[in-house]
């Protein structure tokens, strides 16, 4: 088993930045990729980022720019980075954890960013 658990989610005007951070403990993967997803109200959940341990990145759409994906392999953590937030990136961020192959996947209790205009 793994347990992911995320922080650093909170209130922030526009134009702000915020970090989440989300750590993974447990039976590690030593190959593995953990990304970040939101899910906004009445929307499914959507990617933001993924990093793989080897490091190669991920970003859905136009989130690369305003936010950066990194990681740390000897704390197993990954951050996301969120700069010129918007009121549109309010959601809640979950971290996700799994294998190369997909085949094991774990979520985080999700972290609520929320973006005042």
């Amino acid at each position: 088993q793994v347990q992911v658990v995320e922080s650093g989610g909170g209130l922030v005007q526009a134009g702000g930045s915020l970090r989440l951070s989300c750590a993974a403990s447990g039976s590690i993967f030593s190959l593995n990729v953990m990304g970040w997803y939101r899910q906004a109200p009445g929307k499914q959940r959507e990617l933001v980022a993924s990093i793989t341990s080897g490091g190669t990145t991920n970003y859905a759409g136009s989130k690369k720019g305003r936010f950066t994906i990194s990681r740390d392999n000897a704390k197993n953590t990954v951050y996301l980075q969120m700069n010129s937030l918007e009121p549109e990136d309010t959601a809640v961020y979950y971290c996700r954890y799994s294998d190369y192959a997909d085949a094991y996947v774990y979520w985080g209790q999700g972290t609520q960013v929320t973006v005042s205009s």
